[in-house]
């Protein structure tokens, strides 16, 4: 898109591209996203930018009304396998907050300056800054949503010290943390106990086909570990997260009627994390919306896939059909490996159970290392030692034609599982799986149009 574009976008207050860009406008000194309900500005006032870390660092603070902070990612960051979109996945997972911009690089296999210099240059932004806007946004939802003391706020969020927090805090929302915790209402908060939960409304674009996620879950759901109560239309999802800092449990409501149907511009989940360490919020929130594939954009797969005379039927009758990722990529390996009676079995064999079960869920599905020393045989066993050793890298930042790789170098792992792997596991949007005929005009959503085939019986 052209800055011409951009700023029609904005005329129209076209909500498909919320999180895609930011405007902001020098006369007021406020950033938005392109929803945003306010006057439209003048075209001479207005500045693009591709991230909301690159507008903080030009001066603007976030808008008070559209809450820019808090649009659905953009979706580029799933297609792009080079070093910037894994860069951003890895920002997102939280790994600048553990281990710094040299422990990024490191997984990157970069030097820390290419790094900076590669995201500085295409947007506008480094990964420090990239890393204090994420932090601000974790930092503004636990301030509005729990009674957390604004102390344990401030390094739960990822800050180093409390006086970074109230600046940086300052700096994106031009209030204080005291102000910014006024601005929402009491009874919206909640009570700062691990057992009450944090709520969240995970934002996505477009029609969002939730019951075909739903489904999906419902099917796979390991006992102890996952958990889909209610019916369909009104259903939860549960379970347990083993995190950086401490272990979780989440509960994701199904919503029924507009984000499952039709072309609404946009919606949420709603959804409660139950953290042991308030510091994994960041990383929790992040594997959810790979999980349910909240950061996809619906118009953009919709308008390729409904070119097709064979997916034009299949598209019309389910927009905004999503690609499932995975809350935790390692399990979802073993998982796609062994089914759901081996997972099953490998969860009351060796899986760790919570401190504090919840209801049905018990335990948290077993580490690679654990695994690779119960069962250190067969496919299995060499599975997980190289998930363990780390031969076999999955996390957000993969290189996936790597990954790819070194996974069918494993004994007895085939073909069509290495494809699930990489669909859900690395998020890849563009996978053919093995004996399926799909061609490469359905570039670069070919993950979504095995979807459709699946959705439509036509694959199993």
């Amino acid at each position: 898109m052209d800055e011409d574009t951009r700023y029609e976008a904005v005329r129209s207050r076209d909500a498909r591209f919320d999180g895609e860009f930011f405007f902001a406008v020098e006369t007021t000194g406020i950033y938005c996203r392109p929803s945003c309900p306010a006057v439209t500005p003048k075209r001479r006032n207005v500045r693009f930018f591709a991230t909301a870390a690159a507008a903080q660092g030009s001066g603007f603070r976030a808008c008070r009304r559209c809450r820019p902070d808090a649009a659905p990612g953009s979706a580029e960051w799933n297609v792009r396998a080079d070093v910037v979109g894994r860069a951003m996945r890895l920002i997102g997972d939280g790994v600048v907050d553990r281990e710094g911009v040299a422990g990024l690089a490191g997984r990157l296999g970069y030097s820390p300056r290419q790094v900076q210099r590669q995201l500085t240059g295409e947007l506008g932004a480094g990964p420090v800054a990239l890393a204090r806007a994420q932090r601000a946004h974790t930092a503004r939802v636990l301030l509005q949503t729990t009674d957390l003391p604004i102390t344990e706020i401030a390094f739960a969020a990822g800050f180093a010290s409390v006086r970074q927090f109230n600046d940086t805090i300052r700096t994106v929302y031009a209030r204080t943390p005291s102000e910014l915790r006024r601005t929402a209402a009491r009874a919206s908060r909640r009570p700062a106990t691990p057992t009450a939960g944090i709520p969240l409304r995970l934002a996505h674009r477009g029609p969002y086909r939730s019951g075909a996620v739903f489904d999906l879950l419902q099917a796979e759901a390991v006992p102890g570990v996952e958990d889909v109560s209610g019916t369909p239309g009104r259903r939860t999802y549960r379970r347990t997260l083993r995190l950086p800092h401490g272990t979780g449990i989440v509960a994701l409501d199904e919503r029924p009627g507009g984000t499952g149907h039709g072309t609404h511009p946009g919606g949420w989940l709603d959804a409660h994390l139950h953290l042991t360490d308030p510091r994994d919020l960041t990383t929790a929130v992040q594997r959810l919306r790979r999980l349910f594939d909240l950061d996809a954009d619906p118009y953009a797969i919709d308008e390729r896939l409904g070119a097709d005379a064979r997916l034009a039927p299949l598209v019309a009758a389910r927009p905004g059909l999503r690609s499932p990722g995975a809350a935790d990529p390692e399990e979802l390996a073993v998982r796609a490996l062994v089914g759901p009676a081996g997972a099953e079995r490998l969860v009351r064999a060796y899986g760790k159970a919570l401190d504090a079960p919840c209801g049905n869920l018990t335990h948290l599905f077993p580490e690679p290392a654990v695994l690779a020393e119960a069962e250190p045989h067969g496919t299995l066993g060499a599975l997980t030692a190289a998930l363990a050793d780390g031969a076999v890298r999955l996390d957000a930042g993969a290189d996936r034609d790597d990954t790819e790789a070194a996974l069918l170098a494993l004994p007895g792992l085939d073909p069509r599982t290495v494809a699930v792997v990489r669909t859900r596991a690395l998020g890849d949007p563009d996978v053919a799986p093995p004996g399926v005929d799909v061609p490469d005009s359905w570039r670069p959503w070919r993950s979504y149009a095995v979807q459709h085939l699946c959705a439509a019986g036509e694959l199993e």
